[in-house]
């Protein structure tokens, strides 16, 4: 028997749906599981028939490989990849290729490449985005490591990602190390965002103004066909149409409100903290999903400190629906100028030279937050690749201004009758700081001087020379030293 063009460890759902999509493609794959009666049942099933070689053990799995092989591993990010490298390594020669293509930490991404190279393997960490449909019919590919290996794997990864306008793959080469696992942690960050602004357009919809799950997916259907046409309206507008059957209501009211996560939000916003990037909304979606899951206790809350709405809505409900589908797409706008500024500040802390147009381009079909306004980020980046923030881009501009109104009487709306919206709120509040000249830091420099003499900067004066000044009597001259926690 010939030998495989590629071979995949992981036969989860993911790992199933990318071997059968390179498969379809023409590639031969040989897969191993650490359960092996997985990869017999694979084999016996999905795979029957197929150009797929059934592996039992690594060395196997290795020893049916062409030169220089190609490994894909799609196992549980942390400690198992670290495990796996190493059962793999005595059965590698110098120019191999190691693929993860989970959700792993870009740090380790970074810790692994460095390690492996020293080793005479290469390394790529995969950003894979699209779900279990996307894996089987084409997902957003976000490739980064050794850049020397990238011509061996690019055949099989542009063959088989999403296509977009012209034919062109969602997938390129995002940069060095662990370019492309923090591009996909960011994309997933985003998907935090934009999953959270739409639940609270929902909760404003179904709460203050009472529309009706059928109400609902017409709403959404029509919302995908503007400007916020993307992959998460639309299978929200699909969601409202599907009925329990057991109860006859709509599954989603039947759905605890308890949300789960697996990390990514989390490491999006701890990057934004250590790179001292202000990211807020993807934070909120954090936050929101943290306090969703403290169930009982918020239950209790209602209870002792009282719920429900504080006021009734007693206007034109189609016409304010607009306004709440506004400020969701101005609130949108603002979290994905947030995502960009962290790619940008982790290329200058990193050493990456990041394509932000050709990243945009790899989100906008396959992957979960694909949606058609990302056609205008490639645009304002390609018209100026240093765009310093999209918010002052000429067509985001404009957008955003055509929203402003209606988006803070939404907000003001939602707050005023007591409902929960801390993305549209942190949005908007990002969006009112960025453009603010003058904000009141001045201020807390001052309490910062006062009770810890931290100096602080004039606006009279060159930026970069340090004042102090002797709040009290018992001031001194000495000041501290300035540096960033």
């Amino acid at each position: 028997m010939s030998k495989a063009d590629i071979g995949l460890i992981g036969l989860a759902v993911m790992g199933e749906n990318l071997v059968l999509n390179m498969e379809s493609h023409g590639f031969c794959a040989a897969v191993y599981n650490r359960s092996v009666e997985k990869v017999d049942r694979f084999i016996a099933g999905r795979g029957k028939g197929k150009k797929f070689i059934g592996c039992h053990s690594v060395a196997e799995l290795c020893d049916n490989l062409k030169a220089p092989r190609r490994i894909m591993m799609m196992v549980k990010a942390g400690k198992p990849v670290d495990e796996l490298i190493e059962q793999l390594l005595p059965h590698l020669d110098k120019g191999d290729i190691l693929i993860d293509g989970g959700n792993s930490f870009f740090q380790d991404t970074i810790r692994r490449t460095n390690y492996l190279k020293e080793k005479g393997i290469n390394f790529i960490g995969t950003g894979v985005s699209g779900g279990e449909e996307g894996a089987l019919l084409g997902p957003a590919i976000m490739p980064g490591g050794a850049p020397e290996a990238w011509p061996e794997v690019k055949p099989i990864f542009q063959a088989i990602a999403a296509k977009v306008a012209g034919g062109r793959p969602c997938c390129e080469w995002v940069g060095s190390d662990g370019a492309g696992h923090y591009v996909k942690m960011v994309h997933n960050g985003i998907e935090y965002g934009d999953m959270q602004m739409i639940c609270e357009a929902y909760w404003i919809l179904k709460n203050l103004l009472g529309f009706s799950a059928a109400e609902l997916h017409e709403e959404f259907a029509s919302w995908n066909k503007g400007d916020l046409n993307s992959y998460l309206i639309e299978i929200t507008s699909n969601i409202f149409t599907k009925v329990d059957p057991d109860t006859g209501k709509p599954v989603v009211d039947i759905i605890l409100d308890a949300a789960g996560q697996k990390g990514t939000g989390k490491w999006t916003s701890q990057s934004a903290l250590d790179l001292g990037v202000a990211a807020p909304t993807v934070a909120e979606a954090v936050f929101a999903r943290c306090l969703s899951a403290v169930k009982e206790e918020r239950v209790a809350a209602s209870k002792i400190i009282g719920g429900g709405l504080k006021t009734q809505f007693t206007g034109d409900r189609k016409a304010f629906a607009e306004k709440v589908r506004k400020a969701l797409y101005a609130s949108k706008i603002c979290s994905y100028a947030q995502g960009f500024q962290l790619m940008k500040q982790a290329a200058k802390e990193y050493g990456w030279q990041l394509n932000y147009g050709e990243i945009a381009l790899l989100w906008r079909g396959g992957c979960i937050i694909r949606a058609q306004f990302l056609d205008k980020i490639k645009a304002a980046f390609d018209k100026k690749p240093d765009l310093a923030n999209l918010l002052l881009d000429d067509f985001f501009r404009s957008e955003i201004a055509s929203c402003e109104s209606a988006w803070r009487e939404v907000v003001s709306q939602a707050v005023l009758a007591g409902l929960p919206v801390p993305a549209f709120t942190s949005a908007l509040s990002y969006f009112d700081g960025y453009r603010s000249a003058v904000v009141p830091a001045n201020l807390l420099q001052a309490q910062r001087d006062y009770f810890g003499a931290h100096t602080y900067e004039r606006v009279d004066r060159n930026r970069g020379e340090i004042f102090h000044t002797e709040w009290t009597e018992n001031s001194g001259k000495t000041v501290s030293g300035t540096y960033t926690a």
